[in-house]
């Protein structure tokens, strides 16, 4: 796990600077795996919450499986629909699919959806060590419960940079009662229904409706739990033994909710986000987007004889959603000991001050692969909330995103014209528009034209965030781009302009999968379009997604080797290249 650096965070940035940098150079003595997996998807009944509804699962498990490899290693998933009625796909969160962009887990994107009782093999690389993991990526089934965590450990013969004596994973995610399918008849309705705020915060999979854990401290307002341990819903403890660093690895797969997490009486060191080593800072308490993945080092050096709260809370909503609560557990203290005090008080929602100062801490460690100088392409995309005929949309430049029945990895491949709009999508919105008094954009409409990008040219996004319907209504949208690492280059307040140039930071931005846009500002990132296929770039809050807020970015499609036939099975390309089966 690494040679140890202390914990003064001082002394251990220059410890881990040293490590990595020499572990970088370190000669690989081993044969990288392929590791194998058969799974089934299927619905079946459960209670996350400990009210029992049915959530979609994996080999009988909610949450899946956790896969865990090695940097190097392949992985092979034979994955199985036994869903009656609906196909489903899963993308690996945060894994670039260097070389198999069919692997990438997009329907109508980079493949067709799998339909009832067909399994499709999903064999990729896992080339960089990190945090991710994975969530099915048609309609809103990671609403559905369809997530898991996918952990990479370094290769063998190479080192963190960083030192810890145990690892915990922490997969968050938020639940409704509510099926998936009345939610998204909901959302696609006229007039427009809202899903609402989720019932329960998961950790692990695990939350607890209409009671709490530290009930003791709601002045009799709600029940106390009561729970043997062995429910599906009685919290994962957290077991530690006195004076050690763990490792937390935290990913947040919800559906709608930004949180904050904090653990009682205790400071994290923040060292790695979405799967890149990040210069080492400390927080006492973390927000943490949709989408977003991170590591952070805790040393247990309080009191052994009590435990403590480790809590998840709702940020950039009005909250109505309680938190999400578990225990670090002091060994041998007794698990079932509650904690004395509080759980940690979330921020408030709308404290976006709190939120910048954290994001605005994250840089990347040194040694980490810095920005091209200039870029050779700049697209600006308009976030909004807009009316088409009357349905309510998301729209990026006043398009609201309709995907194909047709995966564009196989119709731009095969030159198949009649598979999407050939337009290309407007890069920038008009110059008078004003973000902080927009208007109603009444001239939305739907597509799916494409961003075609030039093979390794240097693209800028600017990420330029404006209304809700509602007036004076801005929300937080983090934006998930597939196939690719992006450095995230600043954040800034209102409509950018050239003198927020000067403020781009060049010198030591963090590579990420997953950038936050905050209400009525704007967020600038730059990456490499340097991995051939047809890349989803996306709001990872699933509604929004669901209501259109996405764009696709398609780059040396001409060099994709051979797709698997079951890959392209359907739409324009499983008219044309499959041969029919005979009776």
């Amino acid at each position: 796990m690494g040679t140890f650096c202390g914990f003064d965070p001082r002394n251990l940035l220059i410890c881990c600077i040293l490590l990595f940098l020499s572990s970088s150079t370190a000669q690989l003595s081993f044969a990288a795996k392929t590791r194998h997996f058969k799974w089934a998807v299927e619905y079946m009944f459960w209670a996350p919450d400990c009210q029992e509804h049915v959530v979609m699962g994996i080999n009988g498990q909610f949450p899946g499986p956790t896969i865990r490899a090695k940097a190097g290693d392949t992985i092979a998933i034979e994955l199985t629909n036994k869903l009656h009625t609906e196909g489903v796909v899963i993308h690996w969160h945060g894994i670039r699919q260097l070389g198999t962009p069919w692997a990438d887990g997009t329907a109508s994107i980079s493949q067709c959806a799998i339909n009832p009782g067909e399994t499709f093999l999903y064999r990729f690389k896992v080339d960089k060590a990190g945090t991710y993991f994975y969530h099915g990526h048609l309609g809103m089934q990671r609403s559905a419960g369809l997530y898991g965590s996918l952990i990479v450990d370094v290769a063998e013969g190479e080192k963190e940079p960083f030192h810890y004596d145990g690892e915990f994973n922490l997969l968050l995610s938020d639940w409704w009662h509510e099926s998936v399918h009345e939610q998204e008849v909901g959302l696609s309705s006229n007039p427009f229904r809202w899903i609402g705020e989720p019932q329960s915060l998961l950790i692990n999979g695990r939350g607890q409706y209409n009671c709490s854990l530290a009930a003791q401290f709601s002045n009799g307002t709600t029940e106390q739990c009561k729970l043997r341990g062995n429910e599906q819903c009685a919290p994962q403890i957290l077991h530690v033994l006195p004076n050690k660093t763990y490792r937390i690895r935290i990913a947040s797969t919800t559906a709608l909710a930004s949180l904050n997490l904090a653990v009682a009486n205790h400071k994290m060191v923040v060292v790695e986000a979405d799967g890149n080593y990040v210069q080492p800072f400390e927080v006492e308490d973390m927000d943490i987007y949709s989408g977003e993945s991170y590591s952070v080092l805790l040393t247990t050096n309080q009191d052994p004889s009590k435990n403590y709260w480790v809590s998840v809370g709702v940020r950039g909503r009005k909250p109505q959603t309680p938190q999400g609560l578990t225990i670090l557990n002091y060994r041998p203290t007794s698990a079932s000991k509650l904690p004395l005090t509080p759980p940690p008080v979330t921020p408030r929602w709308d404290d976006y001050n709190h939120s910048k100062s954290f994001s605005n801490k994250i840089l990347a460690l040194m040694g980490s692969p810095k920005p091209p100088r200039s870029f050779d392409r700049r697209i600006f995309l308009l976030n909004t909330q807009n009316r088409i005929s009357g349905f309510t949309k998301w729209a990026i430049n006043n398009v609201s995103l309709v995907l194909p029945a047709t995966p564009y990895l196989g119709s731009i491949k095969f030159g198949l014209k009649g598979a999407f709009d050939q337009n290309s999508p407007p890069e920038n919105f008009p110059g008078d528009y004003d973000v902080m008094k927009p208007a109603l954009n009444p001239n939305s409409t739907h597509g799916n034209g494409v961003y075609l990008l030039g093979l390794n040219t240097t693209v800028d996004i600017i990420l330029q965030n404006a209304n809700a319907l509602a007036a004076d209504v801005s929300e937080i949208h983090p934006w998930h781009l597939h196939g690719h690492d992006f450095w995230v280059l600043g954040y800034g307040e209102g409509k950018f302009s050239e003198k927020d140039e000067k403020k781009l930071n060049l010198k030591n931005p963090p590579l990420r999968n997953t950038a936050v846009i905050f209400p009525f500002g704007w967020t600038a990132l730059r990456f490499v379009a340097d991995n051939p296929g047809a890349w989803a770039f996306h709001c990872h809050i699933e509604p929004h997604l669901h209501m259109g807020m996405g764009v696709v970015f398609a780059e040396g499609v001409h060099r994709v080797g051979r797709i698997p036939n079951e890959a392209l099975a359907c739409g324009l390309t499983g008219k044309r290249f499959l041969k029919p089966t005979k009776n």
